[in-house]
């Protein structure tokens, strides 16, 4: 008795589950396991064309035990032939009702005078689902002429600037949540308490020996004034944190101790340290640069 539930059904259906059974069991992290871990690919090709061996197999032994029946058992063994638990016949139907195919009219009845070298011509009808979709194209076209050139909703301006200022929100959000991402390049002023916190609890591991707890420097440059040596700036700051100060005098390259939210968080500190006064401030040495963020940093810690 043949199953009733056919191979083109139980092969997607096994496979599928045990792809979703191995996404379940194996953590891929925000990736799918067949993305995050690509030996799993080479695993799911081999369950497929293992159930595809497995339906072959069982398909050959089928026949050869059906070859070996007398002529009276195989006859009984095809009647007895259960049908398929699934019907496409209203999937069919509908197929040729949408190419507008018709049984009852036979080919002569609408074939053309035209022939050539045996090729000929038959009076078709358009196929409905063309005509449908012909329809559907008028309706769009109606509903976008009313829309934009009539009702005027929106233009292509408007829709490139809410775009982009939607762009703007979701940057801001994905750096909120990345920002151990940053470079020198995005880099951006912190001004949640929580960074500033961290950022003075950097430096107070790692600079006072050279700049002092309260900025008025020591071995190096006065952090309170308004003079610069490297560049004054969020992104300068950072760079400087980053790469290190001047060849063979100037501080170590931090890049390879703190990571560049750490980085980021301290260069913010910095700044913040614009105007404070210091015990025994060094005396000023670089240009004079007022750091542009330094009003939004005020400002946040009001």
């Amino acid at each position: 008795m043949k199953n009733k539930f056919p191979w083109y059904f139980r092969i997607p259906l096994l496979f599928f589950g045990i792809w979703g059974l191995m996404e379940f069991f194996i953590d891929g992290g925000d990736q799918p396991a067949f993305i995050a871990y690509p030996i799993t690919q080479a695993f799911l090709l081999f369950i497929l064309l293992l159930l595809i061996s497995i339906e072959l197999i069982i398909s050959a032994i089928e026949n050869v035990m059906f070859q070996t029946l007398s002529a009276e058992a195989q006859q009984r063994y095809l009647s007895a032939e259960t049908k398929p638990m699934i019907s496409f016949k209203w999937l069919r139907s509908l197929y040729l009702k949408l190419l507008g195919h018709d049984q009852k009219r036979p080919e002569e009845a609408i074939e053309l005078d035209h022939n050539y070298d045996g090729i000929r011509e038959l009076d078709n009808n358009l196929p409905p689902w063309w005509v449908y979709m012909f329809y559907a194209t008028m309706l769009f076209g109606v509903v976008y002429l009313v829309r934009f050139h009539l009702i005027h909703d929106y233009d292509q301006t408007q829709e490139f600037e809410q775009e982009l200022a939607q762009a703007q929100i979701d940057i801001e959000n994905y750096k909120k949540t990345a920002k151990n991402l940053v470079d020198v390049n995005t880099v951006s002023l912190l001004t949640d308490a929580s960074d500033l916190k961290a950022g003075k609890t950097i430096f107070e591991n790692n600079c006072v020996a050279c700049h002092m707890a309260d900025g008025g420097g020591g071995i190096g440059p006065n952090l309170t004034d308004t003079h610069w040596i490297l560049g004054g700036g969020i992104k300068k700051v950072f760079e400087t944190i980053s790469e290190g100060g001047r060849d063979g005098k100037g501080m170590i390259a931090w890049k390879q101790s703190l990571k560049p939210l750490e980085m980021a968080q301290v260069a913010s500190y910095v700044i913040g340290m614009q105007g404070q006064t210091p015990a025994n401030p060094k005396a000023a040495e670089g240009d004079i640069l007022w750091p542009e963020e330094l009003p939004s940093l005020e400002k946040a810690k009001e």
